[in-house]
Order: structure tokens, then C-alpha cells, then sequence
């Protein structure tokens, strides 16, 4: 996913095609491999083609690859950069030269220790007491190693965490640390983001106590009732020195190769204007899971259902254009 290690470099396929500066006919964009940049690159894409003319193709790899081809120009559109999980890479490519901000695509963004509700306020309607009225905090977990039982080992809880080639799992180790609760707490780095939705849905299914990392906007953070754990308010070297705070504040933003503005004057002004949200991203998501279809069509929908807001990013010409594919 997004917080994949920025040294775990895949070789991407079919990139190593040569542009012009100052033309293009197919503008590619990053598959980084999550749903949430998967609809924005549908819902930016159908605009493109059906609005602007261009083709389209989506080059998909690791956060680290992908990244690294939208700076050598092999990839032209970043439709979710999260600046603060590629901090280090993301300033050197801005600095450089070699890539553009254009929008903050979202910025209401979180990712942190999460339980199901029903944990803290329980759930009449199913049945579910509450077993941690007072678990408010990650520091709170202290106190409720026995809640949260390893079942692989009974003397201590089990924190679900992020898998181990993601750079936040480290810093959710440290954070552990820090904070003493690996002295009470076994933590388990799964193997995938399927394999913490699956640990996650069995718990809920069961209304069992279950804390772990996730982030949102993700169709998990829409579709189930949870709770993010507070934390320390975030500083700067805190964060560095220790993780002892919550997650940096990291706005997601579009960037595209420091060509496209010449390539593509048209599609440049119109993604500088692309802006959503958490809860609009999430709306998508959720769309997605509940009715198991394609980012494509998720995208389509939001599109139909947020026309007021999609059209505010092009022109009459353009919008209607969009509008008539749509149907």
C-alpha cells in the first residue's frame, strides 16, 4: 500500500518510453496499489479521454517505483502522493525540479491504532457490552493486555500492525517501545493489508475485542464502526526521536512529471483544481465494497452522485462532454 518501503523497488514493465517535452498523446498514471488511487485515477481518466481527448494507461508498481518513474517521466500523473509516508523522496524530486505539485487532493486524512466501537461503548442492538469504557488513548492499552489476549500467547495482548515491507510498521514498533506497551503487547506485522481486514472482519463478525492499524479513507474505516485511538498531538522532533506522538499531519497531493504542464496545458489546469475529501473518498470506497465492482465503475457513480463538485474542476465545454459519456 501507500506506506510501502521506499527501498523495496520493483521493476516496472513498459516504462521506459521516451516523451516529447512538448507533446503527448497517452498520459499514464500510478497505480501505487490501493483502491483509493485506483478511483481517483478512474475518475481523473474518464475526464482526460472523454473531456480533453487524450489516451490514457496506468502503469502500476510500488509506492517507491512508482514514484521513481513519475520523476524520469515514464509515469506522468500522481493522482495520491502521501507527503509524509515518502516525505524524504517526495521533497528531493520537488526540490529537483523533477515533479510538480499541482492540488492537495485530501488533507482530512488518519491512520493510527484503531478498535471496534462496541469495545468502548458497546452495542445494544447486538448484544455487546462494553469491555473498555475507559480506553480512550493508545497509552490507555496498558491496561488491557488481558482484553486483547495473543492467542498464541496468553500472557500477553496482541497489537495487529502494519506488514513489515511498509515503512509505518517500524515506526509502530517504535511507538511500542516508547510507550513500554511491548512489555505487555506482542506485535503482529501480517503479511498483507488482506490479511489485517480478514483478522479484523473475524473479531467484528464475533464482536470481539480487537485493536491494530489501519488508515483512512479506506472502504474498512466506511463500512466498519471504529475508533482511532488518540495520541500525543503531534511534534515534529518527537516524532523523529521516538514516534511518541500521533501520525504526521500528510496531505495527499496530485503531482505529475515537471513535463505535463507544456505537454498538456488543458489536463494540468484541470487537475490543479481536483480536490476532495476523506468522506467523499470514502463514499467511492464504500460504493465499491458494498456493491464488489471495479474502481471504474465506483468512480462512475461518484461522479453521477457529485456532479456539482467534479464540474467546478473543468470547463462548461468540458463538463459536458464528461456529462454525455456518463450516461
Amino acid at each position: 500500500m501507500l506506506f510501502t518501503s521506499l527501498c523495496a523497488l520493483l521493476v516496472l514493465g513498459a516504462c521506459s518510453s521516451e516523451t516529447s517535452t512538448d507533446s503527448i498523446e497517452v498520459i499514464k498514471f500510478a497505480d501505487a496499489g490501493w483502491d483509493s488511487i485506483r478511483v481517483h485515477n478512474s475518475i481523473a481518466q474518464l475526464i482526460v479521454e472523454e473531456g480533453y481527448g487524450y489516451d490514457t494507461e496506468v502503469t502500476s508498481g510500488t509506492t517507491a517505483a512508482t514514484l521513481q518513474s513519475l520523476e524520469k517521466g515514464d509515469i506522468n500523473v500522481y493522482m495520491e502522493i502521501w507527503t509524509d509516508n515518502t516525505k524524504e523522496v517526495y521533497e528531493k524530486a520537488i526540490e529537483s525540479g523533477s515533479i510538480v505539485k499541482l492540488a492537495t487532493n485530501f488533507n482530512d486524512n488518519s491512520q493510527g491504532l484503531y478498535v471496534p466501537t462496541y469495545v468502548i461503548e458497546g452495542d445494544a442492538e447486538k448484544g455487546i457490552e462494553a469491555v473498555a469504557p475507559d480506553l480512550k488513548t493508545v497509552q490507555d492499552l496498558e491496561k488491557y493486555p488481558e482484553l486483547f489476549q495473543d492467542p498464541e500467547d496468553s500472557t500477553k495482548g496482541r497489537i495487529i500492525g502494519a506488514p513489515s515491507s511498509w515503512a509505518v510498521s517500524e515506526h509502530l514498533e517504535s511507538k511500542l517501545e516508547t510507550y513500554g506497551l511491548d512489555a505487555k503487547f506482542n506485535y503482529l506485522a501480517p503479511g498483507s493489508d488482506s490479511a489485517i481486514v480478514a483478522d479484523l472482519a473475524g473479531a467484528y463478525k464475533k464482536g470481539e475485542p480487537w485493536v491494530g492499524y489501519y488508515w483512512s479513507p479506506t472502504w474498512v474505516t466506511a463500512s466498519y464502526d471504529l475508533t482511532l485511538l488518540e495520541d500525543v498531538p503531534y511534534d515534529a522532533a518527537t516524532w523523529e526521536e521516538s514516534k511518541g506522538t500521533e501520525f504526521p499531519p500528510n496531505d495527499v497531493v496530485i503531482a505529475v512529471h515537471k513535463d505535463l504542464p507544456t505537454q498538456a496545458k488543458d489536463v494540468t489546469e484541470f487537475l490543479s483544481k481536483y480536490e476532495t475529501s476523506n468522506a467523499l473518498t470514502e463514499e467511492a470506497l464504500d460504493y465499491m465494497n458494498e456493491n464488489e465492482v471495479e474502481p471504474d465503475e465506483a468512480a462512475q457513480w461518484w461522479m453521477k452522485e457529485h456532479e456539482d463538485i467534479w464540474t467546478t474542476w473543468v470547463s462548461e465545454e468540458v463538463a459536458e462532454k464528461v456529462k454525455a459519456a456518463l450516461n
